[in-house]
């Protein structure tokens, strides 16, 4: 007779099989035939209306991370793990005011990545060059959180009979053919299936589980105030993740919210400004998953206490494991799946447009036309997976750890970013310093002294703006500006 956790992790993964396959079917049937040119390719002909977007967007920003990190970390943090919804809030009011004009610049100017958009205002290869190289280097703990949290997913589905880094790896190898193939409008057709499967899951989790166990979420909560009421607060002052933390990480991941490679290419995706106008409105309705999933954290806390470091990440699937039908488990785990699997192909593709058009091309002009450079694209998009998959093994943090490593070295593009925006007159040379200085000090701090009681990013950016205005200070006057963002106004177009 088979043993259980045999036949209950053969069932479980089978539907998450079947939930992965079904999702690169559905978008690969739904794609564009005929020639695809690298805009196509990359940010899908800028023809993406508020709906596309929208679950681009989402399917981008709620990730393995929103699934499962959000869940260990209250489960480990409690109270510190509020400033995710938090830091949206800020996020998406930023993009309200700065995404249309990062989109009106790319479609004036035919920009494809985020280097483009530097390189481009600011007259200067060189930081173009820098920036596709500090993006590529970025990109790639963002990656490892999406793979770190499948291998959680699929262990989890495997029962004890599955090998979890196999499986993360064949599911992650599948996604990175699928993205050679379909591009971001691919990706865009899989984030539809994705969003909602997750939304069903998350709901499931957050509101079934304390119902089913505690007779209401109010239960939930009156027990924890009895058992663990310090999760409850956030620590006083300057003390590890506490009120100080918390202040300088909501504003500091708040603002930098949409600096990431994969989140300019989608603004340069849209259709029109208004398309993006109506995303920052709608995409709020998404941290109702971020609410719902910490209370998933809490029951977790209660029904399998003691749980620590990276066991926390998996902490409402242990729950889902002893107290539910092997199928349960396997629509959770094929949720948990997608959303780690989807953001990695926007990502990855992302940073493939760098890598050709920022890096390639810059260190051999004239070798890639355009007529290869859809294919350049699609080579390193092979390559970027490779380099992430063999990155992965050696990064075994929590994913909120993770998640903040990556916020603390993409915000330190936006002085960047929002000069070119707002048509700032900032030379390049104070730009490219103000970004070596801001890494570097994001890097010492994440690293070297990583107790200080502030996030660390924050420091980063901090001596990021000073050295941007001690160079603007000390060099003479600028006698002509750089090229202005477009002041004119589109005529409203219905998406």
């Amino acid at each position: 007779m088979m043993p259980l956790s045999v036949e209950a992790g053969r069932i479980a993964f089978s539907i998450v099989v079947l939930i992965i396959a079904g999702t690169i079917a559905f978008a690969l049937f739904n794609l564009k035939r005929g020639r695809v040119d690298p805009a196509e390719y990359a940010i899908g002909g800028r023809s993406f209306g508020t709906i596309f977007l929208w679950v681009l967007l989402a399917g981008e920003i709620y990730t393995a991370f929103t699934f499962l990190g959000a869940a260990g970390w209250i489960y480990l943090h409690g109270a510190a793990a509020y400033y995710i919804p938090a830091y949206g809030a800020i996020g998406y009011l930023v993009g309200y005011a700065l995404l249309p004009r990062i989109r009106r610049l790319g479609a004036e100017r035919g920009l494809v990545t985020a280097p483009d958009l530097l390189a481009n205002y600011y007259q200067s290869p060189q930081l173009g060059t820098l920036a596709a190289i500090f993006y590529v280097i970025l990109a790639l703990p963002y990656v490892t959180l999406q793979l770190t949290g499948l291998q959680i997913v699929l262990s989890s589905a495997g029962y004890g009979w599955l090998n979890g880094a196999i499986g993360a790896a064949v599911a992650f190898t599948a996604i990175a053919l699928f993205t050679f193939t379909a591009g971001l409008r691919g990706t865009a057709w899989a984030s539809l299936i994705k969003d909602g499967l997750v939304l069903a899951v998350v709901l499931f989790a957050g509101i079934a589980i304390p119902i089913h166990f505690f007779g209401s979420l109010g239960g939930m909560f009156t027990q924890l105030q009895r058992t663990n009421p310090a999760l409850l607060t956030l620590p006083k002052g300057d003390a590890p993740l506490g009120q100080v933390w918390f202040v300088t990480t909501v504003l500091f991941t708040g603002i930098g919210f949409y600096m990431g490679p994969h989140s300019i290419a989608a603004t340069f995706s849209a259709r029109s400004d208004n398309t993006l106008r109506r995303n920052a409105m709608l995409l709020p309705l998404y941290s109702i998953v971020l609410v719902v999933i910490f209370f998933a954290g809490y029951a977790a806390l209660l029904l399998v206490p003691g749980l620590h470091g990276h066991a926390a990440d998996r902490s409402f699937l242990l729950v889902i494991a002893r107290y539910y039908p092997p199928w349960v488990m396997g629509f959770v785990a094929g949720a948990g799946a997608l959303a780690a699997l989807v953001p990695s192909s926007a990502l990855i593709l992302a940073t493939a447009a760098i890598v050709v058009r920022n890096i390639v091309r810059t260190a051999f002009p004239g070798r890639i036309d355009e007529r290869h450079e859809t294919f350049a694209m699609r080579l390193a998009v092979i390559a970027i997976s490779a380099a992430a998959l063999l990155a992965w093994w050696f990064a075994r943090e929590t994913l909120g750890s993770l998640l903040l490593v990556y916020y603390s070295g993409i915000t330190q593009f936006l002085p960047g970013v929002v000069g070119a925006a707002f048509g700032v007159r900032i030379r390049g040379i104070a730009v490219t310093l103000g970004l070596i200085a801001g890494v570097a000090t994001a890097a010492l701090l994440t690293y070297a002294l990583s107790h200080l009681g502030f996030n660390p990013g924050f420091g980063g950016l901090i001596v990021n703006l000073a050295v941007v205005a001690a160079v603007e200070m000390l060099l003479p006057k600028i006698k002509t500006s750089p090229p202005m963002a477009s002041s004119s106004h589109e005529v409203p177009t219905t998406d």
